[in-house]
């Protein structure tokens, strides 16, 4: 009688310990405006310090497209966006919060 208790535990167990494990986030990212993006920042919901920048070396040109991918082992899905063009010398930031879970495309306009 206890083991089936066990046994009926540890499947629970496993199955809320799935149920919560981590997943990649991907979506596609464009460029819809007429400056480069320079860097693009992400950072859960709640959290005060900006993430590090998601293009590394890399820019988005205008018109261009990106495949997003955060792996950073979290199971949140609303995160804020922080975008920086460089226009003319002077950065222009623009930020928005979207919950990547359910996004498949985000597209950015000026």
């Amino acid at each position: 009688m206890k083991l089936r208790h066990v046994v009926a535990f540890s499947a629970a167990f496993a199955a809320l310990a799935s149920s919560a494990k981590a997943e990649d986030l991907v979506f596609m990212l464009t460029n819809n405006t007429r400056s480069t993006l320079e860097r693009f920042y992400t950072s859960p919901v709640g959290v005060n310090d900006w993430e590090e920048d998601v293009f590394g070396n890399d820019v988005l040109q205008p018109g261009e497209s990106v495949k997003i991918t955060i792996r950073d082992g979290r199971t949140v899905c609303k995160y804020d966006m922080r975008f920086e063009f460089t226009e003319d010398s002077d950065l222009d930031t623009t930020e928005d919060t979207q919950n990547l879970c359910e996004l498949g495309s985000y597209t950015i306009h000026e």
